[in-house]
């Protein structure tokens, strides 16, 4: 990172995010971010989808949140993903265990979507200052239409990721 943050959880959301930069690098470029706050507000959370999971309504929401998901929460410190041996890891470090322990949700992230990983080099340069993404939140009003806001609000807006693959989940 070019700034080293002084807030512990903010660089572990960051190299969260760099991880999966990284898969996308390697040619993982449906992978997919849904970042978000816990209900309290005190942690960050990162969940990790193929674009088949994201709604097309919705570029940073899943349609399901437990299939082909791997979740972090900055309630994790730095076991990410739960894992107690990547407490040092780098982002490439992270990405070689991700593939390793999420083989399914890897191979369903397998192929290119320029426009996704466009926006998303974009977003990690935002993150990359301070400002982690947030698609959902329990205390927010709507925001204007085709803006992701960030904690803390980053001042010039960051515009909503592509729509992702899933349609909305049909209720009973």
């Amino acid at each position: 990172m070019p700034n080293h943050h002084p807030d512990s959880s903010v660089r572990r959301g960051q190299r969260v995010l760099s991880m999966v930069h990284e898969l996308h690098k390697r040619g993982y470029q449906r992978l997919r971010v849904m970042p978000g706050m816990s209900p309290s507000g005190g942690y960050w959370r990162c969940n990790v989808t193929p674009a088949s999971n994201i709604l097309r309504t919705h570029g940073a929401m899943a349609r399901d949140f437990t299939a082909l998901t791997a979740h972090y929460t900055s309630g994790m410190e730095n076991e990410y993903f739960g894992w107690q041996d990547a407490r040092t890891d780098s982002a490439r470090v992270l990405a070689d265990k991700f593939v390793e322990r999420f083989p399914e949700i890897a191979a369903a992230a397998v192929g290119r979507d320029w426009a996704y990983v466009g926006w998303y080099t974009e977003m990690l340069g935002i993150a990359e200052q301070g400002y982690l993404p947030v698609a959902y939140a329990d205390w927010w009003d709507p925001l204007p239409p085709g803006i992701l806001p960030t904690m803390p609000a980053y001042p010039r807006g960051l515009v909503m990721p592509p729509e992702g693959e899933a349609e909305q989940a049909v209720e009973a």
